[in-house]
């Protein structure tokens, strides 16, 4: 009997215990958008989905929450009511895996700015724009298990994302992705978009994030970056969550990732790690240094000159980029950390990054110069083995001293070391085949790169409102010491026959860069629609570029100084620059106009030869921008920009190179500058009801006065370049986008179309057999395409964009080619029982036959995987992926520049399988949630 009824009492105890599992409790809290007024009483339902029959009803608090329990497992509808208030309404489930729905804030907009301030929410659309920033709901998109950030915004109208995670946005890419308005790992976003769970997002902001400047005086300097900012839910910010995974395939492909977040309170620590040769780089090596390139010097802003590593010469320090060219092998991680304390008075934001990448590979390429005198063709190969490790450490505090002063301090260090060596073999003929040159180089390089940069930033807001006052502090100091080889032999055409000359020489370069920069902005109102914006700068520039070429001596050492291929500059430059701009808003209507100038002392010395090059000259740049704003949903902006561009180093006196000896560049110490004028405008509009949206932009430009190519070309091949200056004729470029979307109501479908036109026309002359000749290149292209996106709730998704291309090249000079090409893409993901899921991307490519290349290009990477989920959280995933199935990833390229055009062919990864399996793991909120 006692058995009996202890059976009896544990049976009710598990059968209570059974039904309290299966019951929920809402809650949440209203409040006005606007004055941020908590909104007693108002009325909160829960409606069965179904049907819409009541299931719970209740009133808010005084302090405008709300709490209804005992809801059973079901879909239902949450319906929030307020006098003069526009409702909220919101579909949801309730299951085993949730206890409590917290909505935590709900916003109402009030009626009367309903129509300035849209916010519709329901199964499909939930999007709020206000000023700049449009703001997306997550809670009205599909958010499957265990989905990531990336699997959300690919859902919102007017975004693209591609296999490789890259965001496009109205038309524009997103190179960068906050975290709750903080940087996460800066230069790479897709450490956010492919690691960040969906269901801790509580909303998506897409803005023009502007200068620091900028945005405390709120005066649009012109620099802005496109950028997302993921807001995460109060109660996410408290648990820890991360991702594991790793794979191995056929041809010894393979990969592993992985990353670990931990929040809590106001603090972020985060670390990942990536080791893989399949092309899942992550380095996100976009902020690499600031000053490489391929000329003899890079121009700033304000006119000043930096020395360039590379020169130009071949010898460039590799930057670790990955394009799709080469066999990849990448080991990298990284450590975020970042808090706010003392009342939010103080922050603090560090990251650091350790990393290498080596890349192996060929390039072959064909190219045509059409001259006067007849046709020129070239054939390249060039093997590659290129080598890179990097540190990087950046930090970056914040002190609000007072509730006018603030400081913004930003220290950032990098160490790089690369290794490098390219294989060239080159052969130039005739249109009968006769052989006019040819070229066989080896290069090897070793480079050391140090950088670091300081930067200080002080904003006051001073006692009148609207009067303001910045001072921008920066020091930058930038060194590369580099060691390579260069071995050639070069066979030219002469009256005796084919003449070789051999070069064997050591390469030593030492070059530094420092700079020190002051800027101060002040900014007062000159009545309730207009103010100035004054600024002052100073920059003291200094350089050393210090190139050392040796020839081998009898006793085999490289000791003999080739002072032709040698040269020691010394660089010094005082930079003032000054200027106003004028800022009026009214109404809709906002208008900035002013100019600046820069006036530059620029001395250079010529250490061995002993000489001084002095220049002076006066940059002017005038600005000018428009905007009116309809309604928050719709804009037009029209912006004019005017900049002096100055002559190059590398133009007035280029450093002597042997490298490459049938391309050969000569100064010119009498050019002058040119003066390009730029005119961009911009319309958008969105309508929320129908989600359409319109994003159209035009651009056109054009320099007075350009510098152009002076070319020379020998009956050997023989070219040798000088810059002049061409006063007759304009240099023009210009471009066209425009994309129109809306849902298709009767297919339930997200269509789109879009056009893309761009063009310019430029000028340079050709010298053959002593007839100079003025050549006239035009480069069209015109595009357009349709895309079509459709997502059922655990059933399927796909993408598909398509569309012809039409290129136009004519030269005055030579041949035209014109050819017609086409492009499409698609995405798509299909739900299977048992938690299987099949996904799978393409890329198709067609290039057409030109008049100069008379050979079609086609090629269509195909890629596809099966996975299998398991628990019920679906965080543990098997997956098998064919990459390129069809086994046409060629890398392939054509670009027409002048009078000469050329295919590009490169190694680059092809077909192979994969078998992968990846875990991810949360504890959020105290609740865990993995299985």
């Amino acid at each position: 009997m006692t058995r009996l009824l202890l059976s009896l009492c544990f049976l009710v105890l598990l059968s209570s215990y059974s039904k309290a599992q299966g019951l929920h409790t809402i809650k949440g809290r209203t409040i006005d958008t606007a004055s941020t007024t908590l909104l007693s009483g108002t009325s909160v339902a829960v409606l069965n989905a179904k049907d819409s029959t009541l299931v719970k009803f209740t009133r808010t608090t005084e302090n405008g929450s709300f709490e209804l329990s005992g809801i059973k497992n079901g879909k239902f509808i949450l319906l929030v009511s307020y006098p003069k208030y526009a409702d909220f309404v919101d579909h949801f489930s309730l299951d085993s895996t949730t206890q409590v729905k917290d909505y935590g804030k709900i916003n109402l907009t009030g009626m009367a700015k309903i129509l300035a301030d849209v916010i519709i929410k329901g199964n499909r659309t939930a999007i709020k724009i206000k000023g700049d920033t449009t703001e997306f709901d997550p809670k009205a998109y599909n958010i499957e298990p265990n989905s990531k950030v990336e699997d959300l915004i690919k859902q919102f109208p007017g975004f693209q994302v591609d296999k490789d995670g890259k965001i496009t946005a109205q038309g524009k890419t997103v190179p960068k992705v906050l975290v709750d308005g903080e940087e996460f790992f800066g230069d790479d976003p897709t450490l956010v978009t492919k690691n960040l769970r969906a269901d801790m997002v509580e909303s998506v902001q897409l803005y023009d994030k502007a200068s620091d400047q900028a945005s405390f005086t709120g005066i649009d300097d012109g620099e802005k970056t496109k950028t997302l900012n993921i807001k995460l839910k109060e109660d996410k910010k408290n648990g820890y969550f991360g991702k594991v995974q790793g794979g191995y395939g056929t041809k010894d492909f393979y990969q592993g990732q992985a990353m670990f977040n931990k929040f809590w309170g106001k603090k972020k620590f985060s670390a990942y790690g990536i080791l893989g040769n399949n092309g899942t780089v992550g380095l996100g090596w976009d902020d690499r240094d600031k000053y490489s390139g391929s000329s003899g010097l890079t121009m700033t802003d304000d006119g000043g000159m930096y020395f360039s590593y590379g020169g130009g010469d071949d010898f460039d320090s590799y930057d670790g980029r990955y394009n799709g060219q080469g066999l990849p092998v990448a080991r990298t991680g990284g450590l975020h950390f970042d808090n706010k304390w003392n009342k939010d008075k103080e922050s603090i934001n560090t990251n650091y990054k350790i990393g290498s990448i080596r890349v192996k590979g060929n390039n072959s390429v064909i190219s045509q110069n059409n001259l006067s005198s007849g046709t020129q063709y070239t054939n390249s190969n060039e093997d590659f083995d290129k080598d890179m490790f990097r540190q990087k450490l950046d930090v970056t505090y914040e002190l609000k001293i007072d509730t006018t002063l603030t400081m913004k301090v930003s220290v950032d260090g990098a160490l790089k070391k690369s290794n490098s060596t390219n294989s060239f073999k080159t052969e130039t003929t005739n249109a009968t085949n006769d052989i006019l040159n040819s070229s066989k180089r080896d290069l090897s390089n070793e480079v050391d790169d140090q950088n670091f940069n300081m930067n200080v930033l002080f904003t006051k807001k001073l006692k009148k409102k609207g009067r303001t006052l910045s001072l921008n502090l920066n020091q930058s100091i930038n060194k590369s010491n580099g060691e390579g080889y260069l071995n050639s032999l070069n066979t030219s055409l002469k009256q005796t026959g084919l003449v070789d000359s051999l070069t064997n020489q050591l390469k030593e370069n030492d070059i530094t860069n420092n700079s020190f920069k002051l800027n101060a902005a002040y900014t007062e109102p000159l009545s309730k629609t207009l103010t100035l914006v004054m600024n002052y700068g100073l920059t003291l520039m200094n350089g050393k570029s210090d190139r050392r070429s040796f020839n081998q001596s009898a006793s085999g050492r490289y000791d003999i100084l080739d002072t032709v291929y040698s040269n020691n500059f010394e660089l010094n430059q005082t930079i003032n620059q000054g200027g106003a701009i004028f800022n009026y808003k009214k109404g809709k209507t906002v208008i900035n106009f002013g100019s600046k100038f820069s006036g530059v002392n620029f001395k250079q010395d010529d250490v061995y030869h002993n000489r001084t090059y002095i220049r002076n000259f006066v940059n002017y740049m005038p600005q000018a921008s428009y905007q009116y704003r309809f309604s928050q949903q719709k804009s037009f902006r029209l912006n004019y920009n005017g900049n002096t561009n100055q002559p190059s180093l590398d133009q007035l006196q280029p450093v002597r190179l042997n490298n490459d000896p049938f391309n050969v560049v000569e100064g010119n110490q009498d050019l002058r500058p040119s003066f390009r004028s730029s005119v961009n405008a911009s319309y958008n509009s969105y309508k929320v009801l129908t989600s359409q949206s319109i994003w159209l932009s035009a651009s056109y430009s054009f320099t007075a006065n350009p510098i152009i190519s002076d070319v020379t070309t020998d009956g050997v091949g023989k070219s040798t370049y000088r810059y002049i200056n061409y006063n007759d004729k304009m240099q023009t470029n210009y471009y066209l986008y425009g994309q129109f979307g809306r849902k298709v109501k009767f297919l339930n479908m997200d269509v789109g179309v879009n056009v893309d036109v761009n063009g310019n026309s430029s000028y340079n002359f050709i010298t053959v057999d002593k007839i100079r000749t003025l050549n006239n290149t035009k480069n069209y292209t015109y595009g357009g395409g349709l895309n079509v996106s459709k997502y059922k709730e655990k059933k399927y998704n796909f993408y598909v964009r398509f569309g012809p291309t039409y290129n136009i090249s004519r030269v005055s000079v030579g041949s035209n080619s014109d050819g017609i090409g086409y492009s499409g893409y698609f995405y798509g993901n299909l739900q299977l029982p048992a938690k299987f899921e099949i996904s799978s991307d393409g890329d198709y490519q067609y290039n057409g036959k030109t008049q100069v290349l008379n050979k079609s290009f086609e090629r269509f990477i195909w890629n596809a995987s099966l996975g299998k989920k398991f628990f019920k959280s679906e965080n543990l995933k098997f997956s098998l992926t064919v990459n390129d199935i069809l086994n046409q990833n060629v890398g392939f390229n054509r670009t027409a520049t002048n009078t000469s055009i050329s295919e590009t062919r490169n190694t680059t990864i092809q077909r192979y399988f994969m078998f992968s399996v990846s875990w991810d793991f949360n504890k959020m909120g105290g609740v865990k949630t993995q299985k």
